[in-house]
């Protein structure tokens, strides 16, 4: 707890995409929001005038908030004495501001699905994915067996925000589960957006994929299976 009662970030660190401006406490919305008003940066008294608050528990915020990667040091600024130094939102900070790129998508896969159709829309998405997938096994080359290609699919999912882990089938084939879908907004919508998944999956492991259960549809997980193709 801050001194001035709002709770700090460090007690709360956030994965990804999860993060987003309302899980701060009061304060440090409030000094994260003038942080991105003022680009250059700002100085402790800056703040604390700003916010009204000590010049300590200014600090406090900020510690938190640089250790959170969110906010970081800038330049320094000339004084009447010792120079102050300045304080600027991070790439990472300013993502905590709400950005409406599932509404920007939708509006994208709107336009596919007038000029091609839903069929169209389809074939589109799964070019797509299987694009990324080219590009992301170029990052994260796994020469090896279908198992060990879907493990390394897996991470690369985590980090990606679907929350994904391994698990294996009755008859033992390998399965992601995803807790998180990134597309989900998306997908309740309009079911094609999983074409966009199952080419990535498909191509990053050289495998035919059944989506066995789906969040969009109802489920509680996203579960895939991989077979040999």
């Amino acid at each position: 707890m801050a001194p001035d009662g709002s709770h700090t970030a460090g007690a709360f660190r956030p994965k990804r995409s999860t993060q987003v401006l309302e899980i701060f406490g009061d304060r440090q919305k409030e000094l994260l929001r003038l942080l991105m008003k003022n680009k250059p940066g700002l100085t402790v008294d800056r703040l604390s005038a700003e916010l009204k608050i000590t010049r300590n528990a200014v600090r406090q915020h900020l510690a938190a908030l640089l250790n959170d990667g969110l906010v970081a040091p800038g330049a320094t600024r000339p004084s009447g004495g010792r120079p102050q130094r300045l304080y600027v939102l991070t790439d990472k900070g300013k993502e905590v501001f709400p950005r409406h790129y599932s509404w920007f998508a939708q509006l994208i896969v709107e336009a596919i699905r007038r000029e091609h159709g839903p069929e169209g829309l389809g074939e589109r998405l799964g070019a797509v994915g299987a694009g990324v997938a080219v590009q992301l096994r170029g990052q994260h080359p796994v020469p090896g067996t279908r198992e060990q290609k879907v493990e390394s699919l897996a991470a690369v999912m985590d980090q990606l925000g679907y929350d994904a882990r391994t698990a294996r089938a009755p008859d033992g084939a390998p399965l992601i589960e995803a807790d998180n879908c990134v597309f989900h907004n998306l997908a309740m919508k309009d079911p094609e957006i999983c074409r966009f998944d199952l080419a990535l999956l498909g191509t990053f492991t050289d495998s035919r994929v059944d989506h066995q259960e789906c969040m969009a549809r109802g489920g509680n997980v996203c579960r895939f299976k991989f077979r040999p193709r």
